[in-house]
């Protein structure tokens, strides 16, 4: 059974500075995106980018190693729910976003089920740890790509 869906019918809706804001952070090409990217090529590495043909449009996809890699923005994805949810609580229309926010890690949770059960190993990674040090989460997503590929016998 699907899960359902939170209605946002009874919440008001984000402030217009808020909205415009929040929205200027732009989903895709961001730069914790564009970082790992620039070290996950200086690796050698070649990849496809927002993949609309997979669950979740993947940030970076590796279709021989069957590798997908999320960089989640620290606050649309919740990062550290629980502190975030708290701050939430003393902000404007903290239903609004307690909502949001939770929607769309309930949206990661599909994402990552369907990926999987199609095969595929999913990498999600922070913003904030890629902006602090690129170079190790571009060497990390190396390593799993090396090992997938190894696996399934195409070699490195």
């Amino acid at each position: 059974m699907a899960a359902k869906s939170p209605s946002f019918t009874n919440l008001q809706p984000a402030s217009v500075a808020s909205s415009r804001s929040k929205k200027a952070n732009g989903s895709f090409d961001t730069r914790h995106e564009y970082l790992l990217r620039h070290h996950l090529w200086r690796l050698g590495l070649r990849y496809r980018k927002n993949v609309r043909n997979l669950p979740g449009k993947p940030d970076v996809a590796f279709p021989s190693a069957r590798v997908v890699v999320f960089c989640d923005g620290d606050f649309w994805h919740g990062r550290n729910w629980s502190c975030l949810r708290e701050k939430l609580e003393g902000g404007t229309n903290a239903d609004y976003w307690k909502a949001k926010i939770a929607m769309n890690r309930q949206h990661d949770q599909r994402v990552n089920e369907k990926l999987r059960q199609a095969g595929w190993k999913v990498v999600r990674l922070w913003e904030g740890d890629i902006l602090k040090d690129p170079v190790r989460f571009a060497a990390k997503i190396y390593r799993v790509i090396e090992s997938r590929l190894h696996r399934y016998g195409h070699g490195a």
